[in-house]
């Protein structure tokens, strides 16, 4: 059975990131390539990345913040308004 933790949105920052409240230590054992699965209101990243820069514009990835909280956003976008998610959407995290 795969490893799973759940959370939620806490807040949204001010360039529209969707800001957790699942943090880095919680997911110390977790890997970080493609074999990690962030679902939230039914959408769906692989991967958590060092930074955005990683991706191409208007990519949905899941990074940490400097708060070391785990992050949802889209690359020189609004993860807000494109993807219609507010604060208190469950966060699945599976590996």
């Amino acid at each position: 059975m795969a490893n799973r933790i759940e959370g939620q949105v806490v807040t949204v920052d001010s360039n529209g990131n969707l800001v957790t409240d699942i943090t880095r230590d919680r997911l110390v054992d977790a890997p970080t390539d493609e074999t990690i699965t962030i679902h939230c209101e039914g959408h769906e990243t692989h991967g958590i990345f060092a930074t955005h820069a990683e991706q191409p514009p208007m990519t949905l990835v899941a990074v940490f913040g400097s708060n070391d909280q785990l992050e949802i956003a889209i690359v020189d976008d609004s993860a807000k308004i494109m993807l219609g998610v507010n604060v208190g959407a469950v966060v699945k995290v599976s590996w």
